[in-house]
């Protein structure tokens, strides 16, 4: 068992290798979603649709760890 880590009983923190060992978690996920993904949207347009949503959620992620970092100045936690 690794230090640090709680694990329930009868569970173990050992992974499953899948393929290669090159596809781990989320990036497996977006092998899959690549797959199956095809559409008729042109390749710019969907770019700048993207670009922007992901605009959208630094601005988000910003904004979100601004206050998470005031929650826990406000505990006296301050990093």
């Amino acid at each position: 068992m690794r230090r640090g880590v709680i694990v329930p009983k009868g569970k173990t923190t050992a992974r499953k290798k899948k393929g290669n060992g090159a596809k781990l978690g989320f990036e497996e996920k977006l092998w899959q979603a690549a797959e199956v993904e095809e559409d008729d949207e042109p390749f710019e347009e969907k770019m700048q649709r993207l670009t922007a949503t992901l605009n959208e959620q630094f601005t988000e992620s910003a904004r979100l760890e601004a206050a998470i970092r005031e929650n826990l100045r406000r505990l006296g936690y301050e990093f």
